[in-house]
């Protein structure tokens, strides 16, 4: 046996923690690093579990990952569950009714020539002080690893993911709706095909492929926009709807084959669980505040860990031990999501010292429910991690609980209009070097995110650099904690002008670097 300290193994290989997970190049996730990362996980923050679920996305390294981790689960002691491939939030789903730790394997978005590890514990995702944990672990290693045979599925994963929803949306909420599944390569394309036939829906299946297509539900590719609007006019569906690779962050399309914005349906979704707090980063649109929906907003750093800490300290529940040591940075006082019992009332929970709804999203549309949800006598239970699913449920109902069309259902939303994009094989330290130089120039900063948006109003430092312009026109721009890529977000008075923004501003940085 080798003792294998994980800090150093992140520094010679260059697998680390991203935004959320372990993230890093195919040919780098040897057999050994994965089993180092899953032992680490196990040592650290698995706690006494006598059994791991395991399961993975369809990227063609996966299940060779998998099976690495599974040999680091089997020789911890414990029982493997293998899942197979499913959403992530459907394995963090069952593992919590399990009672049971989770290990993920996917790169959700990211390059084809990437991959990643997610970790859970039994009540949802790992902290920042739970991966600084495992940064300074020293785990053995055997002389040898040897990938364990992954076991055939269990399929009460899939189908306890299904029931969460039919159960509560009810069997014809969707009846008579035509409504068309991008599959892709994504991990959840037969999962979601289940849910909405379970709700009644007549599904369309489009796109279908065996070759893996990293979809990045913040950065759409103009094929994908082309394609979804030849479709509209050859299917004539009231919704197109798709998922990233692990089926964690939503792709909802309206009647006419337009992609809605990630953080519009983050709002649409949150007003139809009549929600009270909304937890969301700062990227994501100011209509969230404008449109006067909600008691409380509270804003984070881009990244799950970051929105689950601060649903936590809003639902002011008393502090548990995956908290302790989290930074001032994620939130006041970060707490447990409370598992409360469902308690019959319209749309209400308990939460902490009084009867709330938190949720949270994020711009790339990932929904987090932090509140069990009751309407009527059907319950829905609290999910804390990023879920696609429950954003396009809602959305359909929302439109037609309303009577609209599913392209009308922002029309009485705030006139903000946001874009993303990102400059892809842009190295971390070229973007930090950039911002620093942004940061100590109000010309410079000025004269490349936006010259004709007039003087700074605002800045804001939260994550990265944002800016907000006289004009009420912002720019942000900061590194992708996943991959080497500069993200840029703008956000307008009008669709085009946000779009204008962003691209313009990736090319002024492109020619200047």
């Amino acid at each position: 046996m080798n003792q294998v300290r994980i800090d150093e193994s992140m520094s010679r290989t260059g697998v680390r923690f991203g935004t959320s997970g372990a993230r890093g190049l195919v040919a780098d996730m040897s057999d050994e690093v994965c089993y180092a990362y899953a032992a680490a996980f196990l040592q650290c923050v698995a706690g006494t579990a006598d059994r791991v679920v395991l399961g993975h996305d369809l990227r063609p390294s996966s299940p060779r990952i998998a099976a690495a981790c599974a040999a680091a689960i089997q020789d911890s002691g414990r029982q493997v569950v293998y899942a197979g491939a499913l959403p992530t939030p459907a394995l963090a789903f069952y593992a919590a009714r399990l009672g049971a730790p989770t290990l993920v394997v996917t790169g959700s978005h990211i390059p084809f020539d990437r991959n990643g590890i997610k970790f859970y514990r039994a009540a949802g995702e790992i902290s920042k002080a739970d991966e600084q944990a495992m940064l300074n672990a020293v785990v053995a290693l055997p002389d040898v690893v040897t990938p364990a045979q992954l076991p055939k599925p269990d399929e009460h994963a899939a189908d306890a993911y299904i029931r969460r929803y039919v159960d509560f949306f009810g069997g014809g909420a969707l009846a008579k709706l035509r409504v068309a599944v991008y599959e892709h390569s994504s991990v959840g394309r037969d999962v979601l095909r289940g849910i909405l036939e379970g709700l009644g829906a007549q599904v369309i299946s489009l796109g279908r492929t065996d070759v893996f297509v990293p979809i990045d539900t913040e950065a759409v590719r103009p094929e994908d926009v082309a394609q979804a609007r030849q479709w509209a006019g050859e299917y004539a569906f009231d919704a197109l709807v798709s998922t990233d690779g692990d089926a964690d962050r939503p792709l909802i399309g309206d009647e006419q084959g337009n992609w809605l914005r990630g953080d519009v349906v983050g709002i649409l979704c949150a007003q139809y669980l009549q929600a009270q707090v909304v937890v969301t980063p700062v990227s994501s649109n100011t209509a969230v505040e404008k449109c006067g929906s909600f008691d409380q907003v509270v804003r984070t750093r881009i990244g799950s860990p970051y929105v689950i800490a601060g649903m936590e300290a809003a639902l002011g529940e008393m502090p548990h031990s995956r908290a302790s040591g989290h930074s001032a940075e994620l939130a006041s006082k970060p707490v447990l999501i409370p598992t409360v019992p469902l308690r019959g009332k319209e749309l209400k929970v308990e939460g902490g010292g009084g009867e709330k709804i938190v949720v949270g999203y994020e711009a790339n549309g990932g929904f987090l429910l932090g509140s069990d949800v009751v309407r009527g006598s059907r319950g829905l239970a609290a999910l804390p991690t990023r879920d696609a699913v429950l954003p396009m449920l809602a959305l359909l109902c929302l439109a037609r609980e309303r009577g609209c069309k599913v392209s009308q259902l922002s029309r009485d939303l705030p006139a903000r209009y946001t874009a993303s994009d990102r400059l892809q094989n842009f190295v971390t330290d070229k973007s930090q070097s950039l911002i620093a130089r942004l940061r100590a120039s109000t010309a410079m900063l000025m004269q490349t995110l936006a010259p004709q948006s007039g003087s700074v109003a605002e800045i804001d430092q939260t994550d990265g650099l944002r800016v907000t312009f006289a004009t009420g026109d912002i720019v942000h721009l900061r590194p992708s904690g996943n991959a080497p890529e500069l993200r840029c977000y703008a956000e307008a008075s009008t669709p085009q002008r946000a779009k204008l923004l962003c691209d313009e501003c990736l090319q002024r940085v492109l020619s200047n670097v």
